[in-house]
């Protein structure tokens, strides 16, 4: 589920990053159902679903996933040189395997750069709400220009690939530990479930105001909705 105020505060942030780049908190208290951590694979940053791997609530379903032969030409490595000097080593790893042949490897690097601006202004206005923006999806192909163009914000990004985007997860997608929300709607509501449905743990956020959840090990899946996101705590990862 999309937060609605969030998606609209990226856009404004990124118009306002860009145009001063050149295109180069807690509150509430906490709920808990238990305590314990388990060493299970967690969520994928972006891309919040269901345990079979359909689409979380208020996602668009996805279509069939493309073969890697129908994907357009690559343009070459050798061939990846900008109209007028040179890129450097970082920039060109960046672009490997990213530019459809014919296209500008200037433009796709540009974009890539954009990525970094979005993530720079936001990380200084609410470090929470950039990894939350990065698990959301709201901030798009953030890993790859983390880890080749701006590497300050690779712990952002292996931070939000551990959060809980709106969504129910269960199974091995279920990370027990402690999590607070991020910038909650009113309508912000979660619960825990274990064994046959039992309801471990459940609330909402009539106020607005973050929270933290514990999920246990006896869980066997949390939902979440329009919370936006929830990022892990302590030793979670």
């Amino acid at each position: 589920m999309r937060h609605p105020f969030l998606a609209g505060a990226v856009v404004v942030i990124t118009t306002a990053a860009l145009a001063a780049c050149g295109s180069s908190s807690d509150g509430g208290g906490e709920k808990t159902a238990g305590a314990g951590l388990a060493a299970s694979a967690g969520p994928v940053a972006g891309a919040p679903a269901s345990p079979d791997g359909s689409a979380g609530p208020g996602a668009a379903p996805a279509g069939p996933r493309a073969s890697r032969s129908s994907e357009p030409p690559k343009t070459p490595t050798v061939e990846l040189t900008p109209a007028t000097g040179t890129f450097t080593k970082k920039q060109k790893k960046y672009l490997v395997d990213r530019v459809p042949k014919g296209m500008d490897p200037a433009a796709v690097l540009q974009s890539g750069q954009e990525t970094c601006d979005r993530l720079t202004y936001l990380v200084k206005v609410d470090r929470d709400i950039a990894v939350g923006a990065v698990a959301t999806g709201e901030i798009a192909d953030a890993e790859p220009a983390a880890g080749h163009l701006c590497t300050q914000h690779k712990e952002l990004v292996e931070q939000a690939s551990l959060a809980y985007p709106d969504g129910t997860y269960k199974g091995a997608r279920l990370r027990p530990g402690r999590y607070r929300d991020v910038a909650p709607t009113k309508n912000c509501g979660w619960e825990i479930t274990g064994a046959n449905g039992k309801v471990l743990a459940s609330g909402s956020s009539g106020d607005g105001k973050r929270s933290r959840i514990t999920i246990p090990v006896a869980a066997r899946a949390f939902t979440s909705t329009g919370c936006y996101a929830w990022l892990p705590e302590g030793g979670n990862g």
